[in-house]
């Protein structure tokens, strides 16, 4: 059988140790990683990868573009397909900072205490990570409530959202309190360092018949994003919420990110976004 090739496309002058290793434990036996990747350059990296070998081995070649830059990463993500020739094509996963994978696994794990059609949920941050669990929720029919220092970003990221989108803003105790009256979830996916939620709001909210059910911590940088919830935390209850603290929700995610990275050599026709490699985390705690 032919040895399984990962084709590593990252825009950082240096390609990501992380998702080498990943890689690597996830079953791959070569690694051809490149750095500093811009969109002209993709064509002639993906032919590389295309034209050397038959039809039939075509799925034992495949793509992850990674790094640290997001906006860089789906620049390359989007250049992918315009190097295919119909089924002359290999597989793709888009996982930049681990965002997809990230975002998916906080809903899997925030889903085991929720039901989501017609659910409301708060998230407080608007980057990455947050931009993807709001799509993700939005696609589940949950009503998506979003809270962030910058307006216009929260504006950005309601308009892309097919769903009734409320905007709160956390400049403050009163207008977090608002924020989650109501919600049977809320995701901090604030910024490194940065508590964005304090735990006497959270407790609050939770003291009414229809408050949180659970809450979901991405910041595992002190101080955390979520006052007085451990990185290790898993389901805790805290002032009766679950509570997940973000090195909790990393072990499902890096599951997802290495049964992603299994999925692109099962077929050479995968493109794999966050709602793809969401669906394959449901396939994966099913």
């Amino acid at each position: 059988m032919p040895a399984k090739i990962l084709l590593c496309l990252d825009a950082d002058p240096q390609p990501s140790v992380f998702d080498a290793v990943v890689a690597i434990d996830a079953g791959a036996d070569h690694l051809l990683r490149h750095g500093g990747v811009t969109p002209a350059d993709v064509q002639g990296l993906v032919h590389g990868a295309m034209f050397t070998r038959g039809p039939k081995e075509l799925a034992h070649t495949a793509i992850f573009i990674g790094g640290s830059d997001i906006t860089a990463a789906e620049a390359l993500f989007r250049e992918v397909p315009k190097a295919f020739f119909g089924p002359i094509r290999n597989s793709v996963l888009l996982d930049p900072n681990g965002a997809n994978t990230t975002a998916a696994a906080a809903v899997l794990t925030a889903g085991k205490h929720v039901t989501w059609n017609g659910a409301t949920a708060a998230i407080i941050g608007t980057g990455p990570v947050g931009r993807r669990v709001a799509k993700l929720l939005a696609a589940e029919g949950v009503d998506v409530r979003l809270a962030s220092r910058s307006p216009a970003k929260a504006a950005k990221v309601g308009a892309e959202i097919d769903a009734n989108l409320v905007s709160g803003w956390s400049s403050g105790h009163s207008e977090l309190a608002k924020l989650l009256d109501g919600v049977q979830s809320v995701f901090a996916a604030g910024p490194a360092g940065v508590e964005v939620l304090p735990m006497e709001v959270l407790a609050a909210a939770c003291s009414s018949a229809v408050g949180p059910q659970v809450a979901i911590d991405l910041n595992a940088a002190p101080p955390v994003g979520i006052g007085g919830v451990g990185s290790f935390d898993k389901g805790v209850l805290l002032h009766g919420c679950a509570c997940y603290g973000a090195l909790a929700v990393g072990g499902l995610k890096m599951k997802l990110h290495k049964r992603a990275i299994q999925e692109l050599f099962t077929r050479n026709d995968a493109l794999l976004d966050a709602a793809e490699v969401y669906a394959l985390g449901k396939e994966l705690v099913s």
